[in-house]
């Protein structure tokens, strides 16, 4: 009986010590909170870059249970893939993800406007603005916007946009219209129309409407506690912004012609080593930026052809005509390998016509010089001096070799009759060091 009431005691101490751990962890392991804010800037547009920086952070910041994901937005927008895979994430969130464009002139246009509606929490600055999520390409134009392409990418893009509103509560005709009829609205009117939660003209302003708000996430309710929280600031990694930078079809299409420009002028002038090297690089660079936009697959081919066009230029006397048919080629292609309207980007008319203009007349310029060159012939060595004229300096004889003076140098020479000092005569011909010529009609 003893033995049984020791036991009994003990396994009743150790009881009491359990629920007492139980009762100092529960609050943090119920909560399932580090009691921290991670903080992301995104700026720019919604890219594989940018996609791959946004999952990365919210998967820390689920594994760490903090309060909430704080993304300050400035987009024009950007890929629909991209935004795809980031409104996943968001959905399948555990920790809030709020949404806040800022500062003061920022835009959550496009691939933005959705990204915002799909946020647990949409937040905007003063003096901001969303919407305008129709999706385009680099013609754009009323021809785009009757294609069947087009009309099927703005159909499977309203419904996701309707169905974000829908899941969080907001406005789902306003975010059907913002695909349709690119509609925007600033801050004061989307706050009316039901877009988003709040106007916070600053961070802590945001974080004080926050305090004590219920959200809801696919683990359940949630009551975030942001006084007085700290924050963790999230930065990209290396690759992470090189993806961001690259996956942007102006530097992409400027990558791509740079490309092109040194790989041409190393056809050119072979044995200069660096435009080759440097042509190569950045050609690699815009393929695999091209890889990572869903670049047009009939462009990308044309841009090969323009570039082969090119490049044959320089071995085939052509007048021309093989650079003028790569350049157009080339125009075409670049015109297209963006065109896609799923895409919902674009290289800027503003940025493309200077730099083609300019890639065409250094093409220009070089298949000139390459023309000029080849019509010159040899400069150099002893087939430069046939047709060349030269002075007798020791007469010459039918049969018998005599001195002639050439391109500033004395040769031996025979001719097919004689010819006395200070006569000219062409070179007609070369036999080893010995020069075939006849006397120049005067």
């Amino acid at each position: 009986m003893h033995v049984r009431y020791r036991c009994a005691g003990k396994r009743a101490l150790l009881q009491g010590v359990g629920l007492l751990l139980l009762l100092t962890v529960a609050p943090s392991a119920l909560s399932g909170s580090s009691g921290q804010v991670s903080r992301m800037v995104l700026h720019g547009s919604v890219n594989p870059g940018s996609a791959t920086f946004f999952s990365r952070v919210l998967a820390e910041a689920n594994r760490d249970g903090d309060q909430l994901l704080l993304v300050e937005l400035d987009t024009p927008g950007g890929l629909v893939s991209s935004l795809r895979s980031m409104v996943r994430d968001v959905l399948a969130s555990n920790v809030p993800v709020v949404v806040y464009v800022s500062p003061s002139g920022a835009q959550a246009a496009s691939a933005g406007a959705l990204l915002l509606l799909s946020s647990h929490v949409a937040a905007m600055a003063p003096g901001t603005e969303t919407g305008a999520a129709h999706p385009v390409g680099m013609g754009g134009g009323e021809e785009e916007k009757d294609g069947v392409m087009s009309v099927k990418a703005a159909n499977d893009l309203a419904a996701f946009a309707r169905s974000l509103a829908e899941e969080r509560g907001r406005n789902a005709e306003w975010a059907e219209k913002a695909v349709r009829e690119s509609i925007a609205s600033p801050a004061s009117e989307a706050l009316k129309s039901g877009v988003i939660d709040t106007i916070a003209a600053s961070r802590g302003e945001l974080l004080a409407f926050l305090e004590g708000r219920k959200v809801k996430t696919v683990s359940g309710i949630r009551i975030l506690k942001t006084a007085g929280i700290p924050i963790r600031e999230q930065e990209p990694s290396f690759r992470e912004r090189v993806m961001m930078s690259i996956a942007d079809p102006n530097i992409a299409y400027l990558l791509l012609l740079l490309g092109l420009a040194g790989l041409y002028f190393e056809l050119a002038s072979p044995g200069a080593i660096f435009p080759g090297v440097a042509g190569a690089v950045s050609l690699l660079l815009a393929l695999f930026a091209m890889q990572l936009l869903s670049a047009d697959t009939t462009g990308l081919l044309l841009v090969l052809a323009g570039l082969v066009f090119l490049g044959l230029e320089l071995f085939v006397t052509s007048g021309g005509v093989l650079a003028v048919a790569g350049l157009v080629a080339l125009f075409f292609g670049s015109l297209m390998v963006f065109s896609t309207p799923e895409t919902g980007l674009s290289v800027s008319w503003w940025f493309f016509l200077p730099f083609f203009l300019a890639f065409a007349a250094v093409v220009m310029v070089l298949v000139r010089i390459v023309a000029r060159a080849s019509r010159r012939g040899h400069l150099s060595g002893s087939e430069a001096l046939v047709g060349q004229t030269g002075r007798v300096f020791r007469g010459l004889e039918p049969g018998r070799p005599g001195k002639v003076f050439v391109h500033g140098e004395l040769w031996d020479a025979v001719g097919t009759e004689p010819a006395g000092p200070g006569r000219a005569v062409t070179v007609t011909g070369i036999d080893g060091m010995q020069l075939n010529v006849q006397l120049k009609k005067e």
